[in-house]
């Protein structure tokens, strides 16, 4: 049985360190030019407006915990967040609710489906089963405080700009674009509101999550989100607390899991670090009590995650220790001899 009451033990962590600031910065430029070139992948068409993202962008970024920033390429090129939201959204909706109420309502476990599939939602008895799929995430959206649905919007825009250290502002076009596509996850908002599992007006709420998905981000500003996550809650450019250690933990297990969708599993294994992926190209990892990475670039593979970006993040994933499950004999074998 997996325990879940540990209210009452104190929790130790044991985190490594990055190398230091010149070799990092040499290490995020040179995952960068080694993957520059690639043309692997498509953009995601069946957006309109993604569709029509530049392929040859490609920027990457990594912030640590001490506030440490890298930038190489398009770093500070613009691009909507999309499904990246929802590791937010449910980091800040597990700071107003709590552990408990959230996993009951929104669920930890993969669907090993794709992300916005109808089929995990009733073969599950209405259960989104995870908050990193489109039914999960809308049920996520629902729980944020706010009497109206300005309110609620608001709120979810602000707690994002708390973890990127500065402002969002939505993409008009892009909110346009995909609302006009947005049938499906209209679909599951209301099969989710049928079922019992989503609180408010169905289509309102689907509304902001579409929102959500296109307010405007770079792959330094997805760096700085995850570094906040990296760092206990804290953003580490801005000082600012934006939710508590617990919440990090409960977001980056969950994102560990389900992050990259039906690929997760297969991420975990080769690559180690909690990510998020956004069809708009971006993907941001994290690596607690180090730092987090952000990227992007539109070209995406058939699960719709970045290809650059999965490239340039497995590199760094090695080249600075991120991975969460390596390590190295305490003593060598010629010392213990």
């Amino acid at each position: 049985m997996i325990p879940t009451d540990l209210a009452g033990v104190e929790q130790e962590v044991s985190t490594g360190a990055l190398p230091g600031w010149d070799r990092v910065d040499e290490l995020v430029h040179e995952a960068h030019r080694r993957h520059a070139a690639d043309q692997s992948g498509m953009v995601a068409g069946y957006i309109p407006i993604l569709g029509a993202a530049d392929p040859a962008l490609f920027g990457l970024a990594v912030v640590d915990v001490a506030g440490g920033v890298h930038d190489a390429g398009d770093a500070t090129h613009p691009f909507s967040i999309q499904s990246i939201s929802k590791m937010f959204v449910y980091a800040l909706a597990i700071q107003e609710h709590g552990h408990e109420r959230v996993r009951d309502i929104v669920g930890v476990n993969n669907t090993g489906l794709p992300f916005n599939s109808v089929m995990a939602l009733e073969l599950n008895g209405g259960h989104p089963m995870n908050p990193m799929v489109n039914a999960g995430a809308i049920a996520t959206t629902a729980l944020m405080p706010g009497a109206t649905s300005a309110e609620k919007w608001e709120r979810v825009r602000r707690g994002l700009s708390a973890f990127a250290g500065r402002e969002l502002t939505l993409d008009e076009e892009v909110y346009r674009s995909e609302s006009e596509t947005n049938q499906r996850n209209e679909g599951l908002g209301s099969l989710l509101s049928g079922y019992g599992r989503l609180e408010g007006d169905s289509d309102a709420i689907v509304d902001i999550y579409t929102r959500q998905c296109a307010l405007n981000v770079t792959a330094h500003d997805l760096a700085v989100m995850g570094a906040t996550l990296a760092d206990g809650g804290v953003n580490p450019v801005t000082g600012e607390r934006v939710v508590s250690a617990d919440v990090c933990r409960d977001t980056l297990a969950v994102v560990a899991a389900s992050g990259l969708y039906e690929r997760s599993g297969e991420w975990l294994f080769e690559i180690g670090i909690p990510a998020k992926s956004g069809v708009s190209g971006g993907i941001v990892a994290v690596s607690p009590g180090k730092g987090a990475a952000g990227a992007f670039s539109p070209l995406l593979d058939s699960a719709g995650n970045s290809v650059r970006s999965q490239l340039a993040i497995g590199y760094l994933s090695r080249a600075l220790g991120l991975n969460l499950f390596a390590s190295a004999p305490r003593v060598s074998v010629a010392e213990e001899g």
